[in-house]
């Protein structure tokens, strides 16, 4: 059974905002305003591109303090991985 759902995944990865985060996300871990200072985009905008993210599972969410910090679901980018290279094998 797969860890992730292809809908929910392909549409997170489809937005070039959602990419861009998870290429800040791939040098380390980060808070929403931490990420903020990356983009020209508002708050409110930030953290619904975040719950797209969080809802593919392609980010983890972790409360240190008063603050969330966001990382890379690794696991979930190995299982893309692989189903997509399954999917150009024919398998």
């Amino acid at each position: 059974m797969a860890i992730f759902d292809e809908k929910s995944v392909f549409r997170a990865l489809a937005d070039t905002t959602r990419r861009d985060i998870l290429r800040l996300l791939r040098k380390r871990d980060l808070t929403p305003s931490e990420m903020i200072q990356n983009f020209s985009i508002s708050k409110p905008s930030l953290s619904h591109h975040l719950e797209i993210l969080k809802h593919s599972n392609l980010v983890i969410v972790e409360r240190k303090g008063q603050n969330l910090l966001y990382s890379l679901n690794m696991s979930v980018f190995e299982e893309v991985t692989s189903f997509m290279l399954n999917l150009f094998e024919g398998k």
